[in-house]
Order: structure tokens, then C-alpha cells, then sequence
């Protein structure tokens, strides 16, 4: 059975997006909370946290 995708609310990309500006990696206590703040699952978090850095060094070698 295929998973279904998370489709992130306008507000939860803001937090995300905001939390990716300070840091590119999330690990430990402080995935949990953003987890927690957002309603999401850490697995969720550290999953758009790795695509976000794919699509941050893809713009950087200018390849977008």
C-alpha cells in the first residue's frame, strides 16, 4: 500500500521554513518540538528537512 502524502498546511511551511532559515539540520529535542508544534510526526519534520537541503543545493548549483 502506497503512504499518503502530507500535505503541509501555509502556516507549518512558514514554521518549517523559518526554523530551516536558522538551521539546515534539526536533530534531537528540538525536532520533537517542532514536531509537537506543528501537529506533525518527527519522521515528517526530518523528511521535509531533507528535501528542503536537496532543493536549497539544487538552487545553489543553479540547476532550478
Amino acid at each position: 500500500p502506497k503512504r499518503i502524502r502530507t500535505a503541509f498546511s501555509p502556516s507549518q511551511l512558514l514554521q518549517l521554513e523559518d526554523a530551516f532559515g536558522k538551521n539546515h539540520y534539526v536533530v534531537g529535542q528540538e525536532r520533537k518540538d517542532l514536531a509537537a508544534a506543528l501537529n506533525l510526526t518527527e519522521t515528517q519534520v526530518k523528511v521535509w528537512f531533507q528535501n528542503r537541503r536537496t532543493k536549497h543545493k539544487r538552487v545553489q548549483s543553479g540547476d532550478e
